[in-house]
């Protein structure tokens, strides 16, 4: 059992409905051949039952942040600026200045962290009901009635049969069954925040659906907030409030879903959707984002899409473009978003 430990508590500066705010986040991997910067000046808040997507390339730094906010990236991850502020019950505390305990304590019981791969969470040779006992047992929760209670609820929300998979093996359910019950281990604790990494991967298209389903419904349930990391932009587009385009580590676009998807002002969200086949267009080729993502050890200078990107400037090649806000939640950091807004039109008019 973890004793009571006394809360690193910071000025809370944050809204009333936030409860997670990353500020100026950067964060480098130490490698031989030098610092890969993973993140750069990541900034963005999360809401009271709000779900927010990250949406970018393999390599863009989305479970890197998503590792940040629950502290469990790799030893030769280090933070090297920036805050990230969580807030309960009038309480805001800075993640990355909580003791171990305190940490042990957040972990589960205020922000859960579902991995994707269901077949690798779960211990092989242990019962589903003792891996429940013992994620409960670590936080302090020791009643056994009140374990299995509230287990076989969760069990009951994601669709299940309670007593059949309370007493299975991982072995004995399919990976359908195995993500849900993962799902249900994530709200053990009632935690404000539950991180998604890619929650249907290696799943058929229906069982994609049933999980999806089974998520808004605990959502709308338990009322906890959701980070959602994908490069499923279907997915993103069915589960998110709120979107923001990752490129090489950093935040190059945030929206709600219409601006995202109708009123993107950033070439590379405009290059992923224009990457997304569409039923409405016969086309014998995906027309993809030419180039492949830069080399974080010596990233390009200016704009770190400019390599890639058909509107690229001298200026852009030089002077790296701030996260500007457009229109009421909606930023983009681009120095040709006129231009990006008369292709996105051009290339809507083509449905």
């Amino acid at each position: 059992m973890i004793g009571a430990v006394k809360p690193t508590i910071v000025e809370n500066t944050m809204k009333n409905d936030v409860i997670l705010q990353v500020q100026d986040l950067s964060i480098v991997y130490q490698t031989p051949r030098g610092d890969v910067m993973a993140t750069t000046d990541v900034s963005f808040d999360l809401r009271k039952g709000e779900t927010m997507a990250l949406i970018g390339e393999s390599g863009s730094g989305k479970t890197t942040l998503s590792l940040s906010f629950i502290r469990m990236l790799p030893n030769s991850a280090r933070v090297t600026k920036g805050k990230i502020l969580y807030s309960r019950d009038g309480v805001t505390r800075d993640i990355l200045e909580m003791s171990d305990n305190e940490i042990r304590r957040f972990r589960w019981s205020d922000c859960a962290m579902v991995f994707q791969g269901a077949q690798n969470a779960f211990n092989p040779v242990l019962r589903v009901r003792q891996q429940f006992a013992d994620t409960a047992a670590a936080h302090g929760k020791t009643d056994k009635a009140w374990i299995k209670q509230r287990t076989l609820e969760l069990f009951k929300l994601v669709r299940l049969d309670p007593e059949r998979v309370y007493e299975a093996y991982p072995h004995e359910m399919s990976g359908g069954m195995r993500q849900r019950s993962l799902l249900a281990l994530g709200v053990l604790l009632d935690p404000q925040i539950v991180i998604l990494d890619e929650p249907t991967t290696a799943l058929d298209i229906l069982t994609q659906r049933a999980i999806i389903d089974v998520l808004k419904e605990m959502q709308q349930r338990l009322n906890f907030s959701i980070i959602f990391i994908s490069h499923d932009l279907a997915l993103a587009a069915e589960m998110a409030s709120r979107v923001a385009t990752v490129y090489a580590g950093e935040i190059v676009e945030e929206g709600s879903v219409e601006d995202i998807f109708y009123r993107h002002r950033h070439p590379y969200t405009l290059g992923l959707i224009r990457s997304v086949p569409r039923l409405s267009r016969q086309q014998d080729e995906l027309m993809s984002i030419p180039g492949e993502p830069p080399n974080l050890i010596t990233p390009p200078s200016g704009c770190k899409f400019h390599p890639r990107c058909m509107f690229a400037s001298d200026k852009c090649k030089v002077d790296p473009p701030p996260l500007v806000e457009y229109e009421p939640g909606h930023r983009a950091a681009c120095w040709h978003t006129d231009k990006v807004a008369a292709a996105r039109i051009a290339f809507a008019a083509q449905d």
